[in-house]
């Protein structure tokens, strides 16, 4: 989630607030998704999913590799609707 953020150049209390979380615990929240502390429920992390441009399975990926595949074949799949 964080290099994802980061492609984007937001701040973790910008995507929380983005994606819906309050914005008083929004960058903890988001702080402790990207460290692994907690883990979103699925709609929140559907939300943030969406922030991110990314389909949740991008989430769910068992490593980088898979996860960068995941993240372009969205946007192959986006360019040609």
């Amino acid at each position: 989630m964080r290099e994802a953020r980061e492609a984007l150049d937001i701040s973790q209390r910008t995507l929380g607030i983005k994606a819906g979380l309050d914005e008083f615990v929004a960058s903890t929240r988001v702080n402790r998704y990207e460290t692994g502390v907690h883990q979103p429920d699925l709609q929140t992390l559907q939300r943030l999913a969406a922030v991110l441009k990314l389909p949740v399975a991008y989430f769910y990926a068992e490593d980088d590799e898979l996860a960068q595949l995941i993240a372009n074949f969205k946007g192959r799949s986006k360019g040609r609707r």
